[in-house]
């Protein structure tokens, strides 16, 4: 009985303390909070920092105007010319003209063939003949390419054709930005140099 009793006056005791007297927390390190800045934001040895930080910030904002170049889903023809400006902005142009159009020329015939069965007998290596009978997945009514570039891929003779088209299923539905590549390679054909349309795998 004693001890309990003594047990409840060291309680009372210690909460009749002035809240003034207790300890003072320790103050928190800093260094933790001050880490150096990345490697990407430091300036190079000469170059005052406000100039990092005024190509740092324009760095993230053509990034972000990138990203946020492409139009809605659904937004039509009026949104296309902002799809063309995304690819070439992302993928730099890296053949000769002459090869890009020739490339551009065919791989867009060729999506369209694909898509909805116009032209497959130009290309047999291509379309199978078991192929041609099968009916096209997408009508020619709702068809179109959105934006489209050529571009070599790993070696001057090898190119691909990226493209973004819009088309209506034989369901009723319509979908934009529908991507599909075409590969490429140089050939020669009656001697003269000519890129010839991979097969799909």
């Amino acid at each position: 009985m004693l001890s309990t009793v003594l047990l409840a006056v060291a309680g009372v005791a210690l909460l009749a303390v002035p809240h003034g007297q207790e300890q003072p927390a320790p103050a928190p390190r800093t260094h933790a909070t001050t880490a150096p800045p990345a490697a990407a934001t430091v300036p190079p040895a000469g170059k005052p920092t406000a100039n990092a930080d005024v190509s740092a910030t324009s760095a993230a904002s053509t990034v972000s105007s990138v990203e946020s170049a492409l139009p809605p889903h659904g937004e039509g023809a009026a949104g296309d010319p902002a799809v063309q400006r995304n690819l070439e902005a992302s993928w730099p142009a890296d053949l000769p003209s002459t090869d890009e159009r020739e490339l551009l020329a065919t791989g867009r015939a060729l999506l369209r063939a694909d898509a909805t069965g116009i032209g497959r007998t130009q290309w047999p290596a291509v379309f199978p003949a078991s192929a041609q009978a099968v009916a096209p997945a997408f009508a020619t009514a709702g068809f179109r390419i959105q934006a489209s570039i050529a571009r070599r891929d790993g070696s001057p003779d090898k190119a691909v054709v990226h493209l973004v088209w819009a088309g209506m299923d034989r369901g009723g539905t319509f979908t934009d930005l529908r991507i599909t590549d075409w590969y490429f390679i140089r050939t020669l054909k009656k001697g003269a140099p000519t890129w010839a349309p991979q097969p799909r795998m």
